[in-house]
């Protein structure tokens, strides 16, 4: 035969009544939690995404009204695409870009501020000295990308630093 023992105060078996006290608890807790928590760590919210309403060309700059931000349905989708719309304005697409499909980013880039053959300034500056100098860049770059600057006037090449006026700001050797 076995024996349960009833709480004195409500006649509910004990296990049952220590049950009911740990969900009344628990309960509690959560409500503690989503009240207190921002709503991105209260619920889990679904991933966004920004697609294309068309297709967009390679060496298209990218415009917000050609953008759209959609809800991620697929759980499989990984890899490090566009999560919203500033992350994609103003950037320049090395690919094509299908209307309705993710953007991944590594299929943009920024656009260049030095082009290829086109005149530049070189500036070096080292303390109180500043010498400045035309060049011609030997590749195409953006903000703050190294690359090789022939000196027009002797000749020979140095590394810069693209600054944001368009200079070249050489590092020293």
């Amino acid at each position: 035969m076995t024996f349960r023992r009833l709480d004195q105060e409500s006649n509910v078996p004990v296990a049952v009544a220590h049950r009911a006290s740990r969900l009344r608890r628990l309960s509690v807790a959560v409500a503690f939690c989503g009240a207190f928590l921002p709503c991105g760590l209260a619920l889990a919210e679904n991933p966004m995404a920004v697609i294309p309403k068309e297709t967009i060309y390679p060496g298209q700059v990218i415009n917000a009204s050609s953008l759209e931000t959609v809800e991620v349905t697929n759980p499989n989708l990984t890899g490090d695409y566009a999560h919203s719309v500033q992350d994609v304005v103003g950037k320049i697409t090395n690919r094509t870009l299908l209307a309705g499909r993710v953007i991944i980013v590594s299929a943009l880039r920024d656009p260049y501020v030095v082009e290829r053959g086109k005149a530049v300034r070189i500036v070096y500056s080292n303390g109180p000295l500043t010498i400045t100098a035309g060049g011609a860049p030997l590749e195409n770059a953006a903000i703050g990308d190294l690359i090789r600057v022939r000196n027009t006037d002797s000749g020979i090449i140095v590394q810069g630093t693209v600054m944001q006026d368009g200079t070249i700001q050489v590092v020293a050797k």
